[in-house]
């Protein structure tokens, strides 16, 4: 199993520049089986769980061609319908979380889709719901076939119509959108989510002749086309990425600059570390942290602890967590995390108390974290990473720790990550990647 080394206490310094957005690119490219033209995406992130969506997409028919590392022409003239009712489709589609946004794309071009349970994080229950109940409100019928244990979705012609989701979920509103788009009539979504991401698939499928309006609002309206035609895509950058790297300029950094953050797109982010004291200065399209001897926890007006909670967009997103709670062991003052959305987010803390952390976990959905005002150090340990969010946090605390750490299991950080250990050790990181 490969795992990282890492040699604790190496400050950082230099520039650093994000990868384009994982959970923007897995619906982009799921959205290029809406049309039989090509479609050139830009600035796709070069990690596993992509490599895989695209294999994926090879595999029933799609014609890709890679531009460059990180762009990619897609061509979905005609698709292998047999492949895609066959056992080895369903195996590796359940194993990829982002294959469910495929059923979208293909009920609305063919008027089937089979999905089996999906995979990805151990994190929480994250499910289906609400991208089922969605087609249904569009005049799709689900079948449960038992001697395969998978779900046939299946209508022949899908039909707008008014839905209130049961839940904001941003993989549940892109799924019923990119159906939504050839329906017939008018679909009207409230509730729906307005992330970054989402707005992106919306101004794509509007580029491509989707008739989408209410973007970056909760409620989206879709008058449903005929057809859509092809059309060129640049992927915003990972807001995830450029979070943890802000954290990590915080921990270990010397003076870190991070380039072209597309700053419009960060939300809340920014001001959310500046309330653990973290000093972020803008310059144009890009942050700089400097180098931090101390940072310390702001307390409400009325002079309570700080509560950092996550919430959806534009609240605070969920992924980032991990990273607040490891910054805020080094920090000045106590805060209380409240993570409302995955109910198994934070035993990873677990890990960090071994480290000498000093951390009280309260429940599944709430820990206080109080900080060591850099006063004792983090120790080195051997830890395993159990999904994409929770490894780069414990990288970065490992990179702060004082002697040397094993974290296992880093292919869930490769997952969300591109080529993570030559671009911190070009900043002068010491990690070394163990087959």
């Amino acid at each position: 199993m490969p795992a990282f080394i890492i040699e604790g206490g190496h400050p950082l310094s230099g520039t650093i520049t994000p990868q384009g957005a994982k959970n923007e690119a897995l619906q982009i490219i799921c959205a290029t089986l809406l049309t039989q033209e090509r479609v050139v995406i830009n600035n796709i992130p070069d990690i596993l769980d992509i490599r895989n969506l695209i294999q994926l997409l090879k595999d029933i028919g799609v014609n890709v061609e890679r531009l460059s590392r990180n762009d990619y022409a897609f061509e979905a003239k005609e698709l292998n319908l047999s492949y895609l009712e066959s056992d080895d489709f369903l195996q590796k589609s359940a194993s990829l979380r982002g294959s469910v946004m495929m059923i979208g794309p293909l009920l609305a071009r063919y008027g089937k889709a089979i999905i089996a349970k999906p995979g990805g994080d151990k994190i929480g229950r994250r499910r289906l719901d609400t991208h089922i109940q969605g087609f249904q409100h569009l005049g799709a019928k689900l079948k449960h076939i038992e001697d395969r244990n998978v779900y046939e979705i299946s209508a022949k012609r899908l039909k707008g119509a008014y839905m209130l989701l049961d839940e904001a979920s941003v993989t549940g509103t892109a799924n019923i959108v990119m159906a939504a788009v050839l329906a017939k009539g008018t679909t009207t979504i409230y509730n729906a989510a307005c992330e970054p991401y989402l707005q992106q698939l919306c101004k794509m499928l509007n580029s491509m002749g989707a008739r989408i309006s209410g973007i970056a609002s909760n409620l989206l309206t879709i008058e449903g086309v005929d057809k859509l035609g092809g059309t060129e895509h640049k992927i915003l950058p990972d807001m995830i990425e450029v979070g943890s790297f802000i954290g990590m300029a915080a921990m270990v950094g010397n003076g870190i600059r991070i380039k072209d953050v597309s700053l419009s797109n960060l939300g809340i982010i920014p001001e959310a570390f500046r309330r653990l004291g973290i000093k972020i200065n803008v310059d144009g399209d890009d942050l700089i942290i400097p180098k931090l001897s101390h940072y310390q926890i702001d307390s409400f007006i009325d002079g309570t602890i700080m509560t950092i909670a996550d919430a959806p967009w534009p609240g605070l997103t969920p992924d980032l967590l991990s990273v607040f709670i490891v910054v805020a062991t080094q920090a000045r003052g106590s805060v209380l995390f409240h993570q409302k959305m995955f109910e198994s987010r934070l035993f990873f803390v677990d890990k960090l108390i071994d480290m000498g952390a000093q951390i009280i976990l309260c429940d599944p959905h709430r820990a206080v974290v109080v900080g060591h005002d850099r006063k004792i150090r983090l120790r080195g340990g051997r830890m395993s990473s159990p999904d994409i969010r929770a490894g780069i946090a414990l990288l970065i605390a490992a990179m702060s720790a004082s002697g040397t750490s094993r974290i296992e299991n880093i292919q869930q950080i490769d997952r969300g990550y591109e080529d993570i250990e030559a671009r911190l050790n070009a900043l002068g990181a010491k990690i070394r990647r163990e087959e």
